[in-house]
């Protein structure tokens, strides 16, 4: 929601407390969607989180297998 309120403040001119407002009540018509959004969301979050992690060790056996 932040970067969609900043971005059409900055490119529209649209102000935020608008966009708010719109969102807002886009979620309360739309719940279902905006619920399999978050969700989504989350999975992404949890899924970079997980790849982060597993480079991080694969970087430090290579590591540590080089010396």
């Amino acid at each position: 929601m932040e970067e969609c309120i900043e971005a059409l403040d900055k490119q529209a001119n649209i102000m935020p407390v608008i966009t708010s407002t719109v969102w807002k009540e886009l979620e309360k018509e739309n719940k279902e969607f905006f619920d399999a959004y978050r969700k989504a969301q989350e999975d992404r979050i949890l899924e970079m989180e997980t790849l982060q992690k597993i480079q991080k060790k694969l970087s430090e056996a290579s590591i540590r297998d080089s010396k």
